[in-house]
C-alpha cells in the first residue's frame, strides 16, 4: 500500500544520505523512481540530490509554481514508478503536499519526503507544516547538538559567527551557516536561556 513518508530533522543530519540509500535499494531490484530536488537548493549544482559523505545523484528539480502530481504522471507515462523521493521537502507549499498526497491515494505510488522540520527561527516551514499534518509516516532523522543530546533545532550563523536573531526564513547554506543544536543549547544561542 503506497504511504506518504516524511523524513524530518535538523541540518546535518544525514537526510540525502538517507534518501540516496534508499534509492539505490529499489533500483538494485530492479525498480524505477523518480528523484526530486528544490530547484531552490542548487549547491551542489542544478538538479542534484548530494550528501555530505560525497555520494550523489541526478534529479528533477521543483519550483514553487510546479504541479508535483503533474512530473509524477509525466514522469509514469515514460514507464514504471515504483517509488518518487523528494528532497528539500520543507521548500514544498502546501498545495503541492496535497500534490504529493494525490500521488499516493489516486496513482498508488510511495512518496519518501526529506526535509527539514523548522527553520533558525524555530518556527515550521509552510511545506514541512503540510507534511506533518498529511503523512501517513512520520520519521525522525536524528543528530545530535554538541552536549551529546539529540538536537531539534537550528541557529544561523552571521559573519561575526553568532547566531541570527531574525531574517529571511530560507538562505541557502551549509556547515558555515548553520549549526544544530539541542533546544536549551538553541535557546541560549538565542539569548533565552543562560549557559
Amino acid at each position: 500500500m503506497a504511504k506518504l513518508y516524511f523524513h524530518y530533522s535538523t541540518m546535518n543530519a544525514g537526510k540525502s544520505t538517507i534518501l540516496l540509500q534508499a534509492a539505490h535499494n529499489y533500483r538494485e531490484r530492479g525498480m524505477e523512481i523518480f528523484m526530486v530536488t528544490a530547484q531552490l537548493d542548487d549547491r551542489a549544482g542544478p538538479g542534484r540530490i548530494e550528501s555530505r559523505i560525497g555520494i550523489g545523484a541526478d534529479a528533477a528539480v521543483f519550483g514553487a509554481k510546479d504541479d508535483l502530481c503533474a512530473m509524477v504522471t509525466s514522469r509514469m507515462a515514460q514507464g514504471p514508478c515504483a517509488c518518487v523521493f523528494i528532497d528539500e521537502a520543507q521548500f514544498l507549499t502546501t498545495d503541492q503536499v496535497w500534490q504529493l498526497a494525490r500521488v499516493v491515494d489516486d496513482l498508488k505510488v510511495p512518496v519518501m519526503c526529506y526535509g527539514l522540520r523548522v527553520d533558525f527561527r524555530g518556527q515550521l516551514f509552510p511545506g514541512s507544516a503540510a507534511l506533518l499534518a498529511l503523512a501517513d509516516d512520520l520519521r525522525e532523522v536524528r543528530t545530535i547538538c554538541h552536549c551529546g543530546k539529540k538536537a531539534t533545532m537550528v541557529v544561523r550563523l552571521g559573519p561575526d559567527g553568532k547566531a541570527l536573531h531574525e531574517g529571511v526564513q530560507v538562505q541557502i547554506g551549509g556547515n558555515e551557516t548553520y549549526v544544530s543544536l539541542c533546544r536549551r543549547h538553541w535557546r541560549v544561542s538565542m539569548g533565552d536561556a543562560r549557559a
